[in-house]
């Protein structure tokens, strides 16, 4: 900018130093806040940074204060967190998206000066058969470039797990899932349902537990978080079939037992096979499952009562678990839920280094529970407030037991409601309508042992599990709710029918 005269530029500067403008500082966005939360003390804000997103699989705070973003259709962004701005800097054209596939994980290595490295992983499709990709890029300035593939397993329509982490030591960890082969999990020779190790070369680090192998620790069903803490313990989440899903501690050369054994070892089976392969039983296991998405550590003390927690966002439950460890990191002490219901399916989540909270939406994945609203996807900023300033204020509660059959409706949902909908409607070509089905419909017989026995679907991921684990008394009511619902007027199902077909 050119001045007439000295006098000019000195009114000029003095202007733009009282009132504490500058004119090269761009004008940040005010972003409003939705709602609070009250906690015992700190009171937390609520706000939409981004949205109009498409299935953003992974944050992760960024070298330059940004948030890094996977978006599931295949292309990496920048989300500026002051102002929602979105930069994209990368779209990888040879992923392939189909249900739970496409561009997944991502981890930056954090010490980007000597390694400017980003790690991916995404899904392709190469003469009809799919494989999860590993590859690392190199950052350059507001791109990627040199992409180097290391590592190529097999994939599948579901369960390729996919979550990335940089270790203290500077390793790559890589959470794959069975590729919906069970069997895959207790396979040595298969490297899924795995937590794999690497240089970040792609080699195979000396010190593996098995020489020549990436394989760090075993038995595992559909990981879908995956975080070290402060102390650089490993945790991970991961999704169970109709129950048990799980947050582990992960220890080198551990078996976590799947499919042998599902969550705590609570069954003569389950116990006989930890004893024989000295199995390692799960910090946390739910039933009803919530479908356990993107976890990480909140190190922070910004937010004093939260932290040392385990963050960890769900999909089925949508909601915020916050998972209060012990001093030890050994241990889960507490479970706490926010924003339940609040914001649909939540995905991902990250922290900034001052202890702002990112969480991401997922209500246009392939299985939402509902039409997604008008500005999904979206990302939240929660943050330390000094006062309240919403009409809306939570405080969140303890996780409970709420699955009694005298709330029929919310045993329906959950257990059923994800996969069939709490309308019946189901999700055309993977699970069924309950609304004028002719199995629910037809025979009682026929339809209670689909219930205890379960349903596979040749060539298909999804299947529908076996509730023999619920009662009598559960699950005479659950069908009898879907015999009777939706426009469905077929008789009752007895307890007494059941228990004379477990």
């Amino acid at each position: 900018m050119q001045f007439s005269s000295a006098n000019n530029k000195i009114l000029f500067l003095i202007c733009f130093s009282v009132l504490g403008c500058s004119p090269r500082k761009r004008k940040e966005a005010i972003i409003p806040v939705e709602q609070n939360i009250q906690l015992d003390k700190s009171i937390l804000d609520i706000s939409v940074v981004a949205k109009g997103l498409n299935v953003p699989w992974e944050i992760t705070w960024g070298p330059d204060d940004k948030i890094w973003m996977t978006e599931q259709h295949g292309e990496i962004s920048k989300i500026d967190p002051k102002t929602g701005e979105k930069k994209r800097i990368l779209e990888i054209k040879e992923v392939w998206k189909d249900r739970t596939t496409g561009l997944l994980g991502m981890a930056i290595h954090p010490n980007t000066r000597e390694y400017p490295y980003v790690f991916v992983d995404y899904t392709i499709k190469d003469n009809k058969k799919i494989f999860s990709k590993l590859v690392r890029y190199t950052i350059q300035q507001d791109t990627l470039i040199n992409p180097k593939t290391l590592l190529v397993i097999p994939g599948n329509t579901g369960h390729n797990g996919s979550r990335l982490a940089i270790s203290p030591n500077g390793k790559l960890l890589w959470a794959t899932g069975d590729a919906a082969n069970y069997k895959n999990a207790q396979n040595d020779e298969s490297l899924n349902g795995k937590i794999l190790r690497l240089n970040i070369d792609g080699t195979v680090p000396e010190n593996n537990p098995v020489e020549g192998s990436y394989v760090w620790a075993k038995g595992f069903r559909n990981m879908q978080g995956l975080v070290f803490s402060k102390r650089g313990f490993l945790y991970t989440s991961e999704h169970g079939d109709a129950l048990e899903d799980e947050v582990n501690l992960i220890v080198k050369g551990g078996n976590y037992g799947w499919p042998n054994i599902e969550g705590i070892h609570d069954t003569e089976e389950e116990k006989k096979y930890a004893e024989k392969y000295n199995t390692i039983e799960p910090l946390l296991s739910w039933t009803p499952t919530i479908a356990p998405a993107g976890m990480t550590h909140y190190g922070s003390n910004n937010i004093p009562e939260w932290e040392n927690s385990l963050l960890l966002t769900t999909l089925k439950a949508r909601s915020l678990r916050v998972l209060k460890l012990n001093n030890d990191g050994t241990k889960i002490l507490s479970e706490n839920i926010f924003l339940e219901n609040e914001y649909g399916r939540l995905r991902s989540v990250c922290v900034s280094p001052n202890g702002d909270i990112y969480v991401s939406t997922s209500n246009k994945d392939w299985n939402p529970y509902s039409k997604p609203v008008e500005f999904d996807d979206r990302i939240l900023k929660i943050s330390k407030a000094s006062k309240i300033t919403s009409e809306k204020v939570s405080k969140g509660k303890l996780a409970s037991e709420n699955n009694s059959i005298d709330n029929i409706d919310q045993l329906y949902s959950i257990y059923c409601g994800s996969c069939h909908k709490d309308d019946g409607s189901g999700v055309q070509g993977s699970f069924p309508a309950l609304k004028g089905s002719p199995i629910v419909l037809g025979n009682k017989g026929d339809l209670i042992k689909v219930f205890l026995k379960g349903k596979k679907t040749e060539n298909k991921p999804e299947q529908m599990p076996a509730f023999k684990f619920l009662n009598d008394e559960e699950g005479a009511a659950i069908l009898t709710y879907i015999r009777k619902n939706w426009g469905n007027n077929a008789e009752p199902i007895q307890a007494s029918e059941i228990k004379k077909l477990r």
